[in-house]
């Protein structure tokens, strides 16, 4: 059997698909989860063979890691005060995962968010397949199946699309920043999601909008994403 995690933000596609996935007899749905939280736990929890991934759930950065090294949560280190003072918290990114990880990922992907895989198409192939959101339900269980089965799963449309984009000025990092401002996060929360110093991120929002054009960060987003950037 095939042990499949679910991890959709749409409640009336997520229930669908798993309906049909479980009417299969080769494939167990072993949970279905609706936020990056979730999915860490039901992961750590679960460990199932394939997880069905919506793109825009996690950065390009965090859907890498969760394919090789597992749910690898931010540490927090204290570093003594000045002064003598109380020890302050300090982030840092674990190295090492803190369960086995997922053993692949089917990533579902919009057609226009196409631009970002181009990082990840040639490293990954084996451990995250892509397909678009709007191919038939039944492409998508023989993802799932063939993923098991160590086989690449790669929707040619969406190689297509990422080649069409044009020359993005913005660099991964970049763009996951992006990412999180546009899901209504201040600095400080943009910086825990994504284990940077409140720091890193204003200088990453100042080139942002310096490369777009922009005079907010939500000028930036909406640039980015008439741009194909994002």
């Amino acid at each position: 059997m095939v042990r499949t995690l679910l991890a959709l933000q749409g409640g009336l596609l997520r229930g669908a698909l798993a309906q049909l996935l479980a009417a299969e007899h080769d494939i167990e749905i072993v949970g279905e989860v609706d936020s990056p939280h979730h999915l860490r736990a039901a992961v750590r929890a679960e460990r199932p063979d394939v997880a069905v991934v919506e793109f825009d759930m996690l950065t390009v950065t965090e859907l890498v890691r969760l394919a090789t090294l597992g749910v690898a949560e931010p540490v927090v280190e204290t570093t003594p005060g000045a002064g003598g003072g109380s020890p302050a918290p300090a982030l840092r990114s674990s190295t090492e995962p803190t369960s086995a990880p997922v053993g692949s990922l089917l990533v579902l992907v919009e057609q226009r968010r196409a631009g970002r895989l181009g990082p990840v198409l040639a490293e990954h192939g084996h451990r995250i397949g892509f397909l678009s959101r709007d191919v038939p339900p039944g492409r998508i269980v023989d993802g799932v199946r063939q993923l098991a089965e160590g086989r690449v799963v790669l929707d040619p449309d969406l190689v297509v699309a990422a080649l069409e984009v044009a020359d993005n000025p913005l660099t991964n990092r970049e763009r996951e920043v992006l990412d999180v401002v546009a899901e209504g996060h201040p600095v400080q929360e943009i910086a825990q999601r994504l284990v940077l110093s409140a720091g890193t991120v204003r200088n990453h929002l100042s080139r942002i909008m310096a490369k777009t054009g922009a005079r907010t960060r939500w000028e930036a987003v909406r640039i980015a994403r008439e741009s194909g950037w994002l």
